[in-house]
């Protein structure tokens, strides 16, 4: 007969199910503790993180001031009101009810809130801006609409005071920054950097700032304003006289250049055609850029002061030399011939080869100074190289090396054909003869000012010696009676009390597929040529070829109200007696 089983032993099963129940409290407990010691951080970071608001705090953009601190152009606070495409229910209804409030036509508002690919892709365009720069009120007015899939944010309206005064200098901005002009160059300093707050807000109803809850702000840095060397009131004046002159010749271009010889300082620099800063978009592209600076020309005559420079620095003549001209002079296989004919055989003087300027006479003086000499003083004048003047888009223009000269070079590059210059290049040249002979690179910034008001004078600008200071001041008695002779190239420029140094000169435009057609006339002048202050290139590019009938009475108002403005006082005494020939 078997045995009965073994009655089982509660005490023992008891002792296991506890052992395994400490086991899984033990192990519930462990993950508790790296819960509270390591995970809960995380977790809780992750929570915060759902609960953060952020808010763009915008830096402002600098302004650009005139030398007297006069506002030029500044930043306002504006509205930008754009669209996501994919969240507008009703494109139609939306477009005509913002096309009042945008000053926009409902045919061209209705493209952008309509659901539409993006360019050159199969997504869809879910970012659509509407209107920038609109004032703070009409993006209250958006807002009020309610409209799905439109919103407002805090944007920068760049107020131009200035409009087209020295808008090619100046330029413009877009959303991203500058485009055009020193708003463009300076963008970086002028720009600033926007800010970031951040702080933790409630859900749904509560969806407010937490009190005491999470809040970290990085401030907004605005940026720095620039103040320019230009004098606004005389800048205005100087456009508005190149502008009626070029007018009245229905010139392609000109420009106008103003230096305090002294400093290098470009007081003035207008261009022809200009535009309204304001109104950017409205004018045509090739009407934004800076004349001076930008474009390229032969300078003509008024490259002899360049030659007769070098030649009496090197001892090749005096301001008593004479040189014996005929009316025509032969270099290689081409003739030149001057406009103010003198029998063969004529001495003519210094100043009555730049009051008549005499091809012919210019050619030979050269061919004494060598062609080397003729080169160095070129490049120490600052031809064939950009001045630096901080506008982009500046030409460098080209001042060839005698090894690159041939044939008729040697008579057409001393009368200033086959150089290739900016007329701020010509003008910059013509300020070192005011200023005893030294260069100094023309510049238009003066002061960088810090968002908290702290002044940085700009950089000093580079200066070298070119020619003595006697010889400069030889030279300008020499100009003198470009001004004055009988019959002269430039009576028109004169300026009743005060003495004036100057030439005039004709040249070509250098296109980008060769010369164009007609000629750049120009007048470069100096007042008080006893003592100069101030330097004014006028340029006019005419293809009907007359710009030169308006270039002298150009500089002769501009100078005038230059002279005025700044209460420079007329001259002592008359100019030295005028001998054309011996």
């Amino acid at each position: 007969m078997p045995k009965p089983p073994r009655p089982a032993n509660p005490q023992r099963r008891l002792r296991l199910a506890a052992g395994l129940a400490l086991l899984m409290f033990a192990a519930v407990g462990v993950r508790l503790v790296e819960l509270q010691f390591e995970g809960a951080p995380a977790a809780a970071a992750q929570g915060l993180q759902s609960r953060l608001a952020h808010d763009v705090l915008y830096a402002s953009r600098g302004s650009i001031l005139d030398r007297n601190g006069a506002i030029m152009v500044h930043s306002v606070e504006a509205r930008m009101v754009y669209a996501d495409p994919t969240q507008v229910k009703d494109p139609a209804a939306a477009a005509a009810r913002l096309a009042p409030l945008l000053g926009r036509p409902v045919s061209e508002l209705l493209p952008l809130l309509s659901p539409h690919t993006q360019p050159n892709s199969t997504e869809q365009q879910r970012y659509e801006v509407l209107a920038q720069g609109v004032k703070i009120e009409t993006g209250d007015a958006v807002q009020g609409l309610r409209l799905d899939g439109v919103e407002v944010e805090r944007s920068d309206l760049r107020d131009v005071l200035s409009q087209d005064v020295a808008a090619n200098l100046i330029g413009f901005t877009n959303a991203d920054g500058g485009l055009v002009g020193l708003e463009a160059r300076f963008d970086d300093l002028l720009a600033g950097k926007n800010g970031l707050r951040t702080y933790e807000i409630g859900r749904n109803e509560l969806d407010t700032e937490i009190p005491g809850g999470y809040h970290k702000t990085v401030a907004a840095r605005n940026g720095s304003s620039l103040q320019l060397t230009i004098d606004r009131d005389l800048q205005y004046e100087v456009q508005r006289i190149l502008t009626a002159k070029m007018q009245q010749v229905k010139a392609t271009f000109g420009s106008a250049t103003v230096i305090d010889v002294k400093t290098g300082e470009v007081v003035a620099q207008a261009s022809w055609p200009t535009y309204d800063a304001a109104n950017p978009l409205a004018s045509r592209p090739q009407d934004r850029g800076d004349v001076a600076s930008n474009e390229l020309v032969d300078p003509g005559s008024v490259h002899k002061a360049i030659v007769l420079a070098g030649a009496l620095e090197e001892g090749v003549i005096t301001p008593d030399s004479t040189v014996t001209i005929a009316p025509t002079i032969k270099v290689a296989d081409k003739t030149y011939e001057d406009t103010h004919p003198f029998p063969s055989g004529t001495k003519i003087t210094m100043p009555g080869l730049m009051a008549y300027s005499s091809n012919v006479g210019t050619i030979k003086i050269s061919q004494q100074l060598g062609a080397e000499n003729l080169y160095k003083y070129q490049r120490l004048f600052g031809l064939g190289q950009p001045t630096g003047i901080s506008i982009p888009g500046e030409a460098s223009g080209v001042a060839r090396p005698p090894s690159e000269w041939q044939g008729s070079d040697f008579g057409s590059i001393p009368i200033g054909n086959g150089v290739s210059v900016t007329p701020l290049q010509m003008t910059a040249a013509y300020a070192a003869i005011a200023n005893d002979g030294v260069y100094i690179q023309p510049h238009l910034v003066r002061n960088i000012i810090s968002p908290d008001g702290k002044v940085q004078a700009a950089e000093a600008a580079p200066s070298h010696r070119v020619i003595s200071a006697e010889h400069a001041a030889q030279l300008r008695q020499i100009m003198e009676p470009v001004t004055t002779a009988p019959g002269a190239t430039a009576r028109s420029a004169a300026i009743a009390g005060y003495r004036v140094a100057g030439k005039t000169g004709t040249g070509r435009y250098y296109a980008t597929n060769g010369y164009g057609k007609g000629e750049v006339a120009s007048f470069i002048g100096m007042a008080p040529a006893e003592s100069p202050r101030y330097v004014i290139g006028v340029f006019a590019y005419t293809p009907g070829g007359n710009g030169g009938v308006v270039c002298g009475p150009a500089f002769r108002d501009m100078m005038s109200f230059a002279l005025k403005h700044f209460g420079v006082a007329p001259s002592g005494e008359k100019p030295p007696t005028f001998v054309a020939t011996r």
